[in-house]
């Protein structure tokens, strides 16, 4: 037996989550049965679906429990096996994160070779949010050579991605983000246009037409994309991070008569519908990473302690790239 720390739902949030929301727990942690395996976490994932699963409301996943630990993404070392298949020493990406030690009887677990690529790029531009834009963008979005494909949010760790994927596969790309450090970096990776949505409103910056718009915000530069998308244009609908705090149902567009008059098509998604095309993924993408033709950014926090600082920064939009929090030492 040994002790662990992790991170509680102590309320469910009205509107922004507040630090009072969450608790640090020590808790004891058994040593791994037989088939299971202790594991040391290096780094945990924070995305902004967390946000929905705080409210008690019904989703495509269940949501976190009130004095409960939360869960996520995370990779770490496992540092006890009774399990043929992952012996002490390697390293795994799983689902048990918010806590510094994680047993578990090996289901959902997969390996991870650190020589290959950072630790953290298993949660990030190599992991979950990575395929959420190799998915998204190809699968849903479907763009042609040549068409100009705009990404909201495009300074976080899906958004970057498309915009690269995007400009790889020959396409324009657009992209808003909100700070001029993050338009910035969005030139640096070479997306054709960037612009900061505080300073530039969508509609004036899309007057020349889009053919797939990758959402990633929703709310008013959702309206201002439908009435800037061409005939056939599509929507890529992967989430509405503007709305996520709100504590009255927003709105929705104005303008949805465009999608029957333009023909278009707006569709949503769940990227754990598609892990099948994981080793699809890491074929392309993979190589595009090691070779720099696809950059990332990560934001990260340290300490378990400080998890809930790091998800509020993340809804609050403090992050560029990857939000992440060093629980333990890397590889």
């Amino acid at each position: 037996m040994t002790t662990s720390r992790e991170i509680h739902l102590a309320a469910r949030p009205r509107g922004a989550p507040q630090p009072s929301d969450f608790s640090l727990v020590e808790v004891d942690v058994p040593d791994p049965a037989d088939g299971e395996v202790l594991i040391r976490n290096a780094f945990m994932s924070v995305d902004p679906y967390m946000r929905g699963r705080m409210n008690d409301a019904k989703s495509y996943v269940p949501p976190f429990q009130v004095g409960e630990a939360l869960t996520g993404g995370a990779v770490g070392q496992v540092v006890a096996s009774h399990n043929d298949r992952f012996a002490e020493g390697s390293w795994v990406v799983h689902s048990l994160g918010w806590r510094e030690l994680a047993l578990s009887d090996g289901k959902g677990l997969m390996a991870f070779d650190p020589s290959l690529a950072p630790l953290s790029t298993s949660l990030g531009v190599l992991g979950m949010p990575g395929l959420t834009a190799y998915v998204g963008l190809l699968d849903v979005g479907r763009p042609a050579e040549g068409e100009t494909v705009f990404v909201s949010g495009a300074a976080g760790a899906v958004g970057s991605a498309v915009g690269q994927i995007a400009r790889l596969k020959g396409c324009r790309t657009i992209g808003s983000a909100g700070s001029p450090e993050k338009v910035a970096w969005l030139r640096e990776l070479g997306f054709d246009e960037a612009f900061d949505y505080h300073e530039v409103s969508p509609r004036d910056a899309l007057h020349d037409g889009i053919d797939v718009y990758f959402d990633n915000v929703g709310g008013p530069t959702l309206e201002a994309a439908i009435s800037a998308l061409r005939v056939r244009g599509r929507v890529v609908a992967c989430g509405a991070i503007s709305i996520y705090n709100a504590t009255e149902p927003p709105p929705g567009p104005r303008n949805l008569a465009m999608v029957f008059t333009k023909r278009l098509r707006y569709e949503g998604f769940i990227v754990s519908d598609h892990y099948d095309r994981l080793p699809d993924f890491l074929a392309e993408v993979g190589p595009w990473v090691r070779d720099g033709r696809v950059q990332y950014r990560e934001t990260v926090v340290e300490g378990i302690e400080n998890a809930p600082v790091a998800l509020i920064g993340l809804l609050a939009g403090e992050n560029i790239g990857k939000m992440l929090v060093q629980v333990g030492p890397d590889a």
